[in-house]
């Protein structure tokens, strides 16, 4: 019955919204800084994407790898094991501190590739200076993203969102002082924006630690931490399941990321339409990871209890009402296609009118076919989170490679580079990318919650959700 999945929504919704909410507030940053460079010309616009092409790419591996910490410390905490739990994160925080370096130092070495990219050499130039600071920020940022999927782990998915609001609130303070030049700061423009999402950042992770070292629940994980008293044993399991979920957020992000790259070769307009139609379709694509953390922690905690019906029941509930949220956001998208591109820019300058035209015809096309693959964007991200719950990685990484790389960056190149689709045929690749991944990726979720279930004893489904 429909009521067995709906019942759980009161639930899923109190999980998941901190976490939709803390991930918006990273794609906040992203979308304050969009709109105040944007206000000082497309080549700016264009360059801050060209850099966080860059950024994308890094925080992927990053980000990816720490989702690893989450399955393990629900699972800890469904079997009520303290020291699994903080053995789980703390090496996942020595992992991601060191992943944090290495990611800023190949991103600092890797920025000369810019001038072989066949991109604007305007929006280069100004690129360059931009990314020096940003890339320091990959450093705070990953340490961040270990104390979050711990905060996760243990169902405590709010205080993740108050550092990240309390990073916006100084993102926007600093983005306006110093790309302006106020309050007697120097204009410096796109590297003022860098300075506000730096400062952000170092302010997150400060802010995450000191509220959970007051939480009882969570103090006597976050101190006392001998970080550099470490198991092989525990290292080996969380890159075993780091390593491969890594990899699938970089094979998804890459794809978005060569949409840059590619926009950049139809021109500077054509890659500030594709920035603004990433960053809105981005809002829309963190309520589907809020929900897909939901699933990781639920289903990490049913796997703790070997409650392999509920697990089920439970991950089904949470893709039914996030596929019907994405139904929603899709009308959005077309409603509001047109007069969302607007927002980004600034119609009143007569020198740039025509620019900026261009830039919002185009972005308003790319929003119709953000539109429809609204709901497979949705499916595979939940259906990510629920393998990951169910410590299922490997299998899921082989797939998201296949379906972004050998169905949808294909389709992608030839359409933008070899027809007339231009900056909509590289869209399109995304959405075919987008479907192959949701339907393999839920028959993969469909096979092994049934041979779970067939290979476990049944254990008596609960009548309501946890609190």
């Amino acid at each position: 019955m429909l009521s067995q999945y709906t019942k759980e929504f009161k639930y899923n919704f109190k999980l998941a919204t901190p976490v939709i909410l803390g991930m918006l507030g990273h794609t906040v940053v992203q979308l304050v800084d969009n709109i105040m460079v944007g206000q000082l010309g497309t080549a700016e616009l264009a360059a801050v994407s060209l850099g966080n092409s860059f950024m994308f790419i890094a925080m992927s591996l990053g980000i990816g790898f720490s989702t690893a910490i989450t399955p393990l410390v629900a699972e800890a905490d469904g079997e009520n094991n303290f020291a699994s739990g903080k053995s789980a994160f703390k090496h996942g925080l020595f992992l991601c501190s060191v992943l944090g370096i290495l990611l800023f130092l190949m991103v600092f070495t890797a920025k000369p590739i810019m001038y072989a990219m066949n991109q604007p050499p305007e929006v280069v130039d100004l690129a360059m200076p931009y990314l020096n600071l940003v890339a320091v920020s990959l450093i705070p940022l990953i340490v961040f993203q270990g104390f979050k999927q711990f905060s996760d782990g243990l169902s405590l998915t709010k205080y993740p969102m108050y550092a990240t609001i309390a990073a916006n609130v100084v993102n926007i303070i600093l983005n306006y002082i110093f790309i302006f030049g106020k309050f007697g700061m120097p204009a410096l423009g796109v590297v003022g924006a860098a300075i506000g999402t730096l400062a952000s950042r170092v302010i997150m992770v400060a802010y995450l630690w000191y509220v959970l070292s007051q939480h009882y629940k969570a103090r006597d994980y976050v101190r006392n931490i001998k970080i550099f008293t470490l198991s092989k044993q525990m290292l080996k399991k969380l890159l075993g399941l780091g390593f491969p979920s890594a990899l699938q957020m970089f094979f998804e992000v890459a794809i978005f990321t060569s949409a840059i790259w590619l926009s950049g070769i139809l021109g500077k307009n054509p890659q500030a339409a594709n920035q603004i139609a990433l960053n809105v379709s981005s809002m829309t694509f963190m309520v589907a990871m809020g929900f897909g953390v939901a699933a990781m922690i639920r289903v990490g905690n049913q796997k703790g209890l070997k409650r392999f019906l509920e697990l089920r029941r439970i991950a089904l509930s949470i893709l039914v009402l996030s596929t019907l949220l994405a139904v929603v956001f899709a009308i959005i998208f077309v409603l509001f296609h047109e007069a969302l591109p607007k927002l980004y820019l600034d119609y009143d300058n007569e020198l740039l009118f025509a620019d900026n035209f261009q830039v919002a015809r185009i972005a308003a096309k790319l929003l119709l076919i953000a539109a429809i693959f609204q709901i497979s964007d949705t499916v595979q991200v939940v259906a990510l989170g629920v393998l990951r719950g169910m410590q299922d990685v490997k299998i899921p990484t082989v797939i998201t490679f296949i379906a972004y790389w050998l169905i949808g960056f294909p389709v992608m190149w030839y359409l933008s580079m070899r027809s007339d689709y231009g900056s909509s045929g590289i869209w399109i690749g995304l959405l075919a990318g987008l479907t192959a991944s949701s339907i393999m990726l839920s028959l993969r979720f469909h096979f092994l919650s049934r041979k779970l279930i067939e290979a476990n004893p049944t254990v008596p489904i609960s009548e309501t959700p946890p609190d």
